[in-house]
């Protein structure tokens, strides 16, 4: 996860600040991304698609068996079926979003029985960190910097996972 929250700190000013990193079955690291709609224009520019892709370069194969991907974020619909679709056996992540996570809580579109495929899910590692990344992020972009939400009023909080 400390890679993945590089990355996200690295993230392109006015993109939300997300990283992911894909790691092959020996830990080996295939590739890294961070959001970059807002630099690129791309509504495809997740950190996890990028990730995947530089991955699949790397692998030289979209079949990325074994591997897991590890994200500061939990992935949307988008993101979610783009994991399947790369075999990706694991997915770490650090703060659920309960808004549009696609992984566990509004969704969970990894683990549908009714697909061919599924991968494990990890929540919840350094989900502090990751929350406050995020927070950090729009409480600048809402023009007060250090102006914290309270705490339930935040998608981020730790444990805000949906059951």
């Amino acid at each position: 996860m400390g890679l993945a929250l590089e990355a996200a700190r690295a993230t392109p000013d006015g993109d939300v600040p997300v990283g992911a990193v894909v790691l092959g079955p020996d830990g080996a690291v295939l590739g890294e991304g961070t959001n970059r709609r807002e630099a690129d224009g791309d509504p495809t520019a997740h950190a996890e698609v990028l990730a995947l892709r530089a991955a699949a370069r790397r692998a030289g194969t979209w079949h990325l068996a074994g591997s897991t991907l590890v994200v500061t974020l939990e992935p949307c619909a988008m993101c979610a079926g783009a994991l399947l679709l790369a075999r990706v056996e694991r997915l770490v992540l650090g703060a659920w979003d309960p808004k549009a996570g696609a992984t566990g809580s509004v969704l969970d579109v990894v683990r549908d029985r009714r697909l061919p495929h599924r991968v494990e899910v990890v929540g919840g590692v350094r989900e502090e960190e990751c929350g406050d990344l995020l927070r950090a992020f729009f409480a600048a972009r809402r023009g007060r910097p250090g102006d914290e939400p309270a705490v339930d009023a935040s998608p981020w909080t730790p444990g805000a996972r949906r059951e």
